[in-house]
């Protein structure tokens, strides 16, 4: 039986080298690159990545630099991109590397996938960019290109998973067809239009020209939850301001803030500034206060150094006159 994918791949390719997008990471096979790439861009847009992406690699420029570092400078690093686990994944892995692999990133698969925060598709990425594996890819692009391409739309990941291997396997290019497939679905094949004129493949797709939007979707949506927090302001005009560590688990894992008070009901007043998250939206309410602050905690003169969440920054930037919150966060 002839793999549907056998007649594709020719167009396919050619038409990502001809329209492939400049982005850096597309110039190194260094898997330490392609690895911060790929958790970067995880749940985040390239735009944001791209001048946080060449940052990193000044701050920490190997492997042994990340590993050896405290998770405070990674998350400070890691500051504004949001979903800090993927910072923390970054640290432990690099520690695990250094314990495991003598600093050298592992090379065989099983090892790759073994490293923390390291799933199937991001250790098919970097086996395939950087070694030449015949190891699919199935982030969200790629998803929605196969559901439309075999009209499948309520196939299920494991299902999907074989017809991504499929498709590489008839590739006979691993890593530009992982990129190609990646691509296609960022630019041509998005999730809410489909450029069916210009797409290089839409004779073999069994949804070309079809209405789109109109697809089903086996996704199912998680509902946003409202969350009141009082952010209790403790300031101190030598000291400056008083910060908390938040636990390792829950929002803003890891980072530093004010000391949050969970409010039971939505008070009356309108918050100083709301934060969205992925499925909650913050509620945050200030309160200046001049008592002696919780036990757990330092005073902090300059939060230059410390890894605040977005939140707090512009409710800070809120409640401090411009030339005072610059001092701070010098």
């Amino acid at each position: 039986m002839t793999n549907l994918f056998s007649v594709p791949c020719k167009p396919l390719l050619q038409w990502y080298q001809t329209n492939l997008r400049d982005l850096p990471w597309r110039h190194t096979t260094d898997p330490y690159h392609i690895w911060v790439s790929e958790m970067m861009l995880q749940q985040t847009q390239v735009k944001t990545v791209l001048p946080r992406y060449e940052q990193w690699f000044q701050l920490f420029p190997n492997i042994q630099h990340v590993a050896a570092v405290p998770l405070d400078d990674v998350l400070k690093a890691w500051e504004g991109l949001g979903y800090y686990r993927r910072a923390r994944f970054i640290h432990s892995a690099a520690q695990q590397i250094m314990d495991q692999h003598d600093g050298i990133f592992p090379e065989q698969f099983d090892d790759i996938l073994s490293l923390s925060g390291i799933g199937q598709s991001t250790a098919g990425a970097i086996a395939s960019f950087c070694f030449g594996m015949n190891t699919p890819v199935l982030d969200g692009n790629v998803k929605r290109v196969l559901k439309r391409w075999h009209n499948q739309y309520e196939a299920t990941d494991k299902q999907l998973w074989v017809l991504a291997q499929e498709a590489i396997d008839a590739s006979n290019a691993p890593a530009i067809w992982n990129q190609a497939m990646m691509e296609l679905g960022a630019t041509l094949c998005q999730a809410r239009s489909a450029r069916c004129d210009t797409c290089p493949v839409s004779r073999y797709c069994k949804s070309a020209f079809s209405n789109i939007e109109q697809q089903p979707s086996n996704k199912k949506k998680t509902p946003v939850k409202d969350v009141f927090w009082q952010i209790n302001l403790h300031t101190h005009l030598e000291k400056g301001l008083w910060l908390q560590q938040r636990p390792e688990k829950g929002i803003w894992a890891g980072l530093w803030t004010p000391p949050i008070i969970e409010l039971p009901n939505k008070p009356d007043c309108s918050p100083c500034h709301i934060h969205l998250l992925t499925h909650r939206r913050l509620h945050l309410y200030s309160k200046p206060l001049s008592s002696a602050p919780p036990s757990d905690g330092k005073w902090v003169k300059q939060i230059s150094q410390l890894a605040l969440p977005t939140g707090i920054h512009r409710l800070l930037e809120k409640n401090f006159p411009k030339n005072k919150y610059q001092i701070i966060k010098a």
